[in-house]
């Protein structure tokens, strides 16, 4: 069941893939969602943060404020009829990981972007989100324009631990797709377990036709 979403904003962008993808997953499970804006107390670069004039820090410093202040905004308007609230953080850049996996673990489940080519890096905050929060990660690509659709779910399944936790955390979504497909990547693991897989299958099946009635 998902009732608490968490998404990180981004700052610095008018069209936010993440933000509007989220407020339709809030949507469809009438779940609360807050949303995190970071804000980095040096927003530059520490290689060349010492050799600045102060006033140019300054400047970069408020102009970064406003951005996370527009992000809020935004984020707000668009909400229409689902139920949020938003935080703002303030970290320092190499710290901003830990602080947004540890309140990841507050929720349900995060929404984040994907990390974007010449434009907004994610790596590190989504790295901090799948191995640190505890909590299932959705990302979103970062070209998305449709919100969350659920007309046919494709499972990976390699017979690992994460591709087991990846599925049952993905239920929710499961229950209320009109397809499933499984895609089965052929190792050791899962050509010695085909018994332990249909099982599997048959489990995700009453599972997810029960939290649909």
């Amino acid at each position: 069941m998902i009732k608490d979403l968490i998404v990180n904003l981004a700052v610095g962008m008018e069209r936010d893939p993440a933000r509007d993808y989220a407020l339709t997953i809030a949507e469809a499970f009438d779940a609360h969602l807050v949303g995190i804006a970071l804000a980095y107390e040096h927003p530059l670069p520490g290689s060349i943060l010492g050799a600045l004039p102060a006033e140019l820090v300054g400047r970069a410093t408020r102009q970064h404020q406003k951005a996370v202040e527009a992000a809020v905004e935004r984020f707000d308007a668009a909400a229409n009829a689902v139920s949020v609230e938003h935080i703002v953080k303030k970290v320092l850049e190499r710290d901003a990981p830990v602080v947004l996996a540890n309140a990841a673990r507050y929720f349900d489940a995060s929404v984040i972007m994907q990390s974007e080519p010449n434009g907004v890096d994610n790596n590190r905050l989504i790295e901090g989100l799948l191995f640190d929060s505890g909590r299932p990660v959705n990302i979103v690509p970062y070209v998305q324009r449709e919100g969350l659709r659920l007309d046919r779910v494709v499972c990976c399944w390699d017979g690992s631990q994460p591709a087991a936790r990846a599925i049952n955390d993905a239920l929710p979504f499961l229950a209320r797709a009109r397809a499933i497909d499984l895609l089965i990547v052929i190792n050791e693991k899962t050509q010695t377990s085909t018994k332990f897989l249909a099982c599997a299958w048959a489990s995700i099946s009453r599972a997810t036709t029960s939290r649909s009635r």
